[in-house]
């Protein structure tokens, strides 16, 4: 299907974020634009203080625009309160962290149930779909262990299938392979490559050029507007 007639699962239109420090304001965010559509696979790159750490947090619905309007699948959630951002953080965004965020005393199937515990939602259909994406990353024999037995390679991978429980509009990864060594980096990011063949929304905030050139789209930020938005794809995949 043509990029352009996917549905848009998230878009930031005009959103402005400002901070006060003193008598200073902060632009963390300027005036940025962007629809990011299912499937794509969206990179957000910039230096420090670009605005990326910001926009990452709106995203997430983990903060909310000074101005402008973010629509989460069509539904602008800029003024919702906090227990409604919550919930739409919880069915339709899921989050991967570059320290993984996995609980120690639980185990690989524990961990990946833990989304749909919260939703009042584990039982035996849980158990199968926990069961069934920890064979899609890979760790469908790692289910007993603790994320203190695994390497962290395979801890990222728990976090990943965690990530995609609740079937989300979009996966947001934040600097996800910052705490691996390279050819663990090389091994998720194939995985990514994976998941956005399967249809698989992808959405990755990292300073690493690398991590970025995997993606579809690069977004560059400079002192909180956007500066460019590069195509990476190859001539013969991109859209006319």
């Amino acid at each position: 299907m043509d990029r352009a007639s996917r549905p848009v699962v998230a878009e930031f239109d005009a959103v402005h974020r400002h901070y006060r420090m003193g008598e200073n304001v902060v632009r963390a965010l300027d005036g940025v634009s962007v629809r990011i559509h299912q499937g794509d696979y969206f990179a957000i790159m910039g230096r420090s203080g670009s605005g990326k750490s910001t926009m990452l947090n709106i995203l997430g619905c983990l903060d909310r625009p000074t101005a402008g309007r973010y629509l989460v699948g069509g539904r602008d959630v800029s003024q919702l309160d906090d227990d409604a951002l919550s919930e739409v953080r919880g069915r339709e965004i899921g989050f991967i962290f570059q320290s993984f965020n996995l609980i120690p005393q639980l185990t690989v199937l524990e961990n990946l149930e833990v989304p749909l515990f919260y939703q009042g939602r584990v039982g035996a259909e849980s158990r199968r779909k926990a069961e069934h994406l920890a064979e899609r990353v890979g760790l469908g024999k790692r289910l007993e262990h603790k994320p203190l037995e695994l390497s962290g390679g395979q801890q990222q991978r728990v976090a990943i299938a965690r990530a995609l429980m609740n079937d989300p509009l979009f996966l947001l990864a934040d600097e996800a392979t910052g705490n691996l060594d390279s050819n663990t980096e090389q091994e998720i990011l194939a995985l990514f490559d994976d998941l956005r063949r399967d249809g698989v929304t992808i959405v990755v905030v990292t300073h690493n050029q690398k991590v970025a050139d995997r993606a579809e789209f690069t977004l560059w930020l400079r002192d909180g507007r956007v500066e460019r938005l590069d195509d990476n794809r190859r001539p013969a995949e991109a859209a006319p």
